[in-house]
């Protein structure tokens, strides 16, 4: 049950991970549901414990054995994260199961971290709720290995004795992890700490390897030194216009998009200032106000999304960029919103629209994918990695630039609605240039355009996928990056590394 936090471990240690890697309460009941109307059990009563548990263990044990870092290679290290607090009802099946694995396993391949919150009260760290945290994770089978403690400030010594003495984990196990100006400075905190040798010695590696560790796939804390200098005093500042429709629900909606961002900064060396604009404004009375503010920004970002809320404005905000001559970039939604608002105002479709948003338009510009199953919303979108085909033929396109001259490239997809390629030859015609499809010679007769720009444009580019899910600190994605330096008029050696998307098969 880890949520976001799958993507964070994705992308701070560069490897690819797959669904099998997030285990979640409904997907181990369906395999147990599964199982028992196919006959498995031969007419048992399927039970939390043991069928829920070992279900649990064997996900676990299969998933740890899948290559995820791109060498082909059985992991040595297999890192599961507990999600929730000790104690709730929701993690209760997943606790066992982990007690089952550690005694099925060496004492020496079974190694438990246990995150804890030292809050601070009258000026000074209290360690009772991780003595009680501890005392419950003991009556539950499992001891913990080493302390994690979350905290304002640097774990005092007086506290890390008393943690020591109660909680019964040596001195040395008890890691500091208080609070930091920049995210990339805890790497650096966790090295000076000697994380890594504390764990290679708890699980006996130099045994397995010899005095000469394997290369770590992963930078070293000087590297993440100078990302922090970089977020914290970056060359220059570039102002995004965002138009989203989930501003007002937290941060969790884009949080992978930001992410993104950030990546970008890190690599430009550049700051970004974004003026969040909820797209319903561009269709009210503050819709002037509105669209004077966005013509203050050094580029325009539209998101995916779902659903006829906003949309129109979205549209709007496209229309800014493309006859104002701003850097614009669309991502999913984004994308269907661009080719929207050509085909009302620059073909004179005024009643153009999405099958999504007005299914009995006459001019579907966007439609609703034929094998997707109109009646069920779950698990029937277009989901994954999937090759995109660059079609540029002559080079001169953004997405055969930024993918390193790339023929195709594998990107992650999320979508229900597709560009009608009724409408093909009419957009190519105004000047749309369609520079990536699922079929090359866009022959195919379920041929999907995956990209499109306008090459009159500084920079329009918009795409159906979501490079979003695929970028780390060191790789960020080609089209996010592209864009931020197109705003920022910062220039990019786009030849000086292998593209890392490029598709194998």
């Amino acid at each position: 049950e880890v949520d976001l936090d799958l993507g964070n471990y994705e992308r701070w240690m560069g490897i690819s991970l797959t669904r099998d890697h997030n285990i979640t309460t409904g997907k181990v009941y369906q395999t147990l549901i599964t199982r028992e109307r196919e006959g498995k059990y031969l007419g048992k009563t399927v039970t939390l414990v043991p069928h829920f548990t070992n279900e649990v263990v064997e996900h676990i044990e299969r998933v740890a054995a899948l290559p995820v870092d791109g060498t082909g290679l059985k992991p040595h290290v297999c890192m599961i994260e507990l999600g929730g607090t000790i104690g709730d009802f929701e993690s209760a099946p997943f606790v066992e199961a982990l007690r089952t694995l550690r005694f099925t396993l060496a004492p020496e391949d079974f190694c438990l971290v246990h995150c804890t919150y030292l809050p601070v009260m009258g000026g000074s760290q209290k360690t009772k709720p991780t003595q009680h945290s501890c005392r419950n994770l003991l009556s539950l089978g499992l001891s913990a290995d080493f302390l994690v403690c979350r905290s304002e400030s640097p774990v005092e010594p007086s506290t890390r004795d008393k943690l020591s003495q109660l909680c019964g984990i040596k001195s040395k196990y008890i890691l500091d992890a208080h609070n930091v100006a920049c995210l990339y400075d805890i790497p650096g905190s966790f090295s000076e700490q000697q994380i890594v040798q504390k764990l290679a010695h708890k699980l006996r590696l130099r045994e397995s390897f010899g005095e000469v560790m394997p290369p770590l796939n992963f930078p070293e804390p000087q590297q993440w030194a100078v990302f922090a200098k970089s977020l914290t005093n970056p060359s220059k500042t570039i102002k995004i216009a965002f138009v989203g429709k989930y501003l007002q629900q937290g941060s969790d909606a884009y949080f992978s998009v930001m992410q993104t961002f950030e990546h970008c900064c890190l690599t430009l060396n550049v700051g970004l200032e974004f003026l969040w604009i909820d797209s319903e404004l561009l269709e009210g009375a503050d819709a002037e106000a509105t669209t004077a503010a966005i013509k203050t920004c050094d580029g325009i970002f539209v998101p995916g999304g779902f659903g006829k809320r906003g949309t129109n404005g979205k549209i709007k905000a496209a229309q800014i960029a493309r006859e104002s001559g701003i850097p614009y970039f669309g991502v999913c939604l984004g994308m269907q919103i661009a080719l929207i608002e050509i085909a009302r105002n620059v073909l004179g479709l005024k009643d153009a629209n999405s099958e999504e948003m007005d299914d009995k338009t006459p001019n579907r510009v966007v439609m609703f994918m034929p094998e997707v199953d109109r009646r069920t919303m779950g698990a029937t979108m277009r989901l994954g990695s999937r090759i995109c085909h660059i079609t540029d033929q002559d080079g001169t396109s953004i997405m055969k630039k930024i993918y390193g001259g790339a023929s195709s490239v594998r990107e992650r997809h999320r979508h229900r609605y597709e560009f009608n390629m009724q409408h093909f030859e009419d957009f190519k015609a105004a000047g749309v240039r369609f520079t990536g499809s699922s079929d090359p010679n866009f022959s195919a007769e379920d041929t999907r355009i995956e990209a499109m720009e306008l090459p009159n444009h500084p920079f329009f580019l918009a795409v159906q996928y979501h490079p979003e899910f695929i970028t780390t600190p060191f790789d960020p994605s080609p089209p996010y990056l592209a864009f931020v330096a197109a705003a920022g008029k910062v220039a990019y050696n786009w030849s000086g590394s292998p593209c890392s998307r490029v598709a194998k098969n």
